[in-house]
């Protein structure tokens, strides 16, 4: 098996820490198919120091939404415990299909936002998850909060790394966030690939 390169991978988890003495594992999971990502069988890559390999999942269960797997050649805690904060990633052709107006958000991530009039915004940093995503965009003006709906979100081109929007009026002024001392910009999470966004 040929190793795949780790910064084109997909990011779907990471592993929190050990559960139990048996070996398990708790995941923070990235990803919303955390039921077939995780069934046993399964195999993903995980990177320790310098070091990529796979590792096959033997057993999931979830406790409070939260996947709990078993991990092939890990039987005790202390083996477990060399996991922890590993990250869990997929290469990019093992995500499922999405419905047509259906994204990853590493697809969305990085894209350059355009108005419909050729009007450059700026760039995706992130995706904030809710009842409707937001594209939080990064231009000259600062941050701009662009809901993820289809009209607003006019054409979205992934291979061409463009997303064109028709801006209501003055969601290009008012939607600016003004930088506040009482509360630190966020970072952008890039590789947050396992979740997936509607339009």
């Amino acid at each position: 098996m040929s190793v795949p390169d780790w910064d084109a991978m997909v990011l779907v988890g990471r592993i929190v820490k050990p559960h139990g003495n048996r070996g398990q594992v708790l995941i923070a999971s990235e990803t919303d198919f955390a039921e077939d990502r995780f069934a046993p069988g399964n195999a993903i890559w995980t990177r320790r120091g310098v070091q990529l390999a796979t590792v096959t999942i033997t057993e999931c269960r979830f406790h409070d939404g939260r996947p709990i797997v078993g991990l092939d050649g890990v039987a005790s805690i202390n083996d477990a415990e060399t996991f922890r904060g590993c990250e869990l990633r997929v290469p990019d052709d093992a995500l499922p299909k999405l419905a047509d107006g259906q994204f990853w958000f590493h697809e969305l991530i990085g894209c350059r936002v355009v108005t419909t009039a050729g009007t450059e915004v700026g760039q995706v940093t992130r995706i904030d998850d809710g009842a409707t995503s937001l594209l939080v965009v990064l231009g000259t003006a600062g941050e701009i909060l662009v809901r993820m709906v289809e009209g607003i979100c006019r054409r979205i081109d992934v291979a061409g790394r463009t997303i064109e929007i028709e801006p209501i009026s003055g969601l290009l002024d008012v939607n600016v966030q003004k930088e506040r001392e009482e509360k630190p910009a966020r970072v952008p999470r890039a590789w947050k690939g396992g979740k997936r966004v509607d339009r």
